[in-house]
């Protein structure tokens, strides 16, 4: 039982893409601990299988029937999405999982105040997105914009870009960007 457990455990968080000292560190069991789960040396309790399982986010009724094997998920509960921010800044990653996807399709919180840095950013690729509620500046080469709830954008990653929420209230969009960037 403890070997099923701890080679799922190992299969769930390599599928989602975290380290083994990630995960301890977000649920706060000591990475030796893990590791020893992982192995199949030592049996979980339900209590620490559920903090474990918290931590990637999982239910443990999900994690005993999910088909690891196939990895491709297709429904995402909220819980599910891997949040892959910096800072205050909430990026949830719809299929984050899916170390082949073709794209990173994202749900944005930029709360008052922050901004993705002073630097401004570049990738190849393209981005689109929509504001869904508050406001965003983007600024997109020498072109910046404050934009509101149901405008969008859509440019070329390659130009050097910042995005911030100089308001009161928090920023939530949608975005998509290719080729997939990894978290």
């Amino acid at each position: 039982m403890s070997d099923d457990v701890g080679s799922r455990l190992r299969s769930l968080r390599t599928l989602r893409g975290i380290s083994q000292r990630e995960l301890a560190k977000r649920c706060g069991v000591t990475h030796s601990s893990l590791s020893l789960i992982e192995q199949g040396k030592v049996s979980p309790s339900v209590s620490s299988l559920k903090k474990i399982l918290d931590a990637i986010p999982m239910s443990v009724g999900d994690f005993f029937t999910m088909d690891l094997e196939n990895g491709r998920q297709v429904f995402y509960g909220h819980e599910e999405l891997a949040d892959v921010g910096i800072g205050d800044i909430v990026y949830k990653l719809v299929g984050g999982d899916r170390r082949d996807r073709a794209l990173s399709f994202m749900i944005e919180t930029y709360p008052p105040g922050t901004d993705t840095g002073r630097e401004m950013i570049t990738h190849p690729g393209e981005e689109a997105g929509v504001i869904l509620e508050g406001e965003i500046e983007i600024t997109i080469a020498a072109d910046t914009r404050r934009l509101g709830p149901g405008e969008a954008y859509y440019f070329e990653t390659r130009l050097p870009h910042r995005f911030r929420n100089p308001g009161s209230e928090a920023c939530r969009l949608v975005s998509c960007a290719t080729p997939a960037r990894a978290f």
